[in-house]
């Protein structure tokens, strides 16, 4: 068996891929390989997979017939991995030389289901080191109490999927996989399935990763309806802890989680389609009726009262009518 398999998914980032396979590169083991999944791209982003293929150690190259988003991406490459260990990569981002095997040999003396790790942020020329939202370092810790608290960043709020290394036995479980389909907040529902259902983790001081950020090309800074699929996503993360045995403790964490990001999405409506923004109206009214309302009420009670007027507005309107806020709405 391969030691790791890194799961790269591309789609149209000509621009940015030639660094992210450099990097791999400066990664590269005998007992390592990267399966390259391309998703469909429909600019020069295949003539740089397959150069790769032919030139990079340990690549595999898989194309998908029709673009299916990154979620699905990301599971195609799971079904093909070989390795004792896993860990993912975006192909619009890069690695530090070596970030790989430091963070393998950190999982393996730690002897855990998964690690996190720190990461630099990289927007233009701006870089900043963004921290893993868990105290301890290097020790192996609970993913379940790593959850909580509510009302404070925890590690389910640290949801890249890049930022860590997973044992094959995640995968093995069904706990690796994505929700096929999702193209945004595709690692919401994973990050909170993966800290309720592994056994051990450790979060580890180990910045390797370089993620991008303000790329036009980037779901982030596109205002379409791909944006909506974050809805779909937390309404499995509600569902999910609903069903969960201590749903009592942890669905508090989900519905204020959920709560912040419909805020935040309002909050930057303007980005927005103009039919777009009628629907993020009407699904998130949808979507906080669908909430328990008592669990609801709690979330916006130790809300700001920003916020918490926004939420309380859409809440109280019907499907389809303008909600109106100094948020932006």
């Amino acid at each position: 068996m391969l030691k790791l398999s890194v799961v790269v998914p591309f789609y149209n980032v000509q621009t940015y891929a030639p660094d992210a396979l450099r990097s791999l590169r400066l990664n590269a083991r005998d007992d390592f390989e990267f399966l390259l999944v391309d998703d469909c791209s429909t600019d020069g982003t295949p003539d740089l997979l397959e150069r790769a293929a032919r030139e990079l150690p340990g690549v595999v190259h898989l194309r998908h017939g029709r673009n299916g988003g990154l979620a699905t991406a990301r599971n195609t490459g799971l079904d093909a991995a070989r390795g004792e260990y896993l860990a993912f990569l975006d192909g619009d981002d890069w690695l530090a030389p070596g970030h790989l095997a430091r963070v393998l040999a950190a999982i393996e003396a730690l002897n855990c289901d998964f690690v996190r790790t720190d990461h630099v942020r990289c927007a233009g020329r701006t870089r900043s080191v963004e921290r893993v939202p868990y105290g301890p370092q290097a020790v192996v810790g609970d993913p379940r109490g790593a959850i909580l608290p509510v009302d404070r960043a925890s590690a389910v709020d640290y949801p890249y999927a890049w930022a860590g290394m997973y044992h094959r036995r995640l995968l093995d479980s069904g706990v690796l996989r994505f929700t096929d389909g999702l193209r945004t907040a595709e690692d919401r529902p994973w990050i909170w399935r993966l800290h309720r259902e592994a056994r051990s983790f450790a979060a580890v001081a180990m910045p390797g990763i370089f993620y991008r950020r303000g790329i036009s090309t980037s779901l982030t800074q596109i205002g379409d309806e791909r944006q909506l699929d974050f809805i779909r996503a937390f309404d499995q993360v509600l569902a999910d802890t609903a069903a969960d045995p201590e749903s009592d403790r942890l669905l508090p964490k989900a519905v204020r989680t959920y709560c912040a990001i419909i805020a935040h999405h309002f909050g930057s409506i303007e980005r927005y389609e103009p039919a777009v923004a009628r629907k993020l109206r009407s699904m998130s009214a949808d979507a906080l009726r669908r909430m328990p309302q008592d669990v609801l009420d709690g979330a916006l009670d130790a809300m700001d009262p920003e916020r918490a007027t926004l939420l309380r507005r859409v809440r109280r309107r019907g499907s389809g009518r303008r909600v109106l806020s100094g948020a932006g709405a």
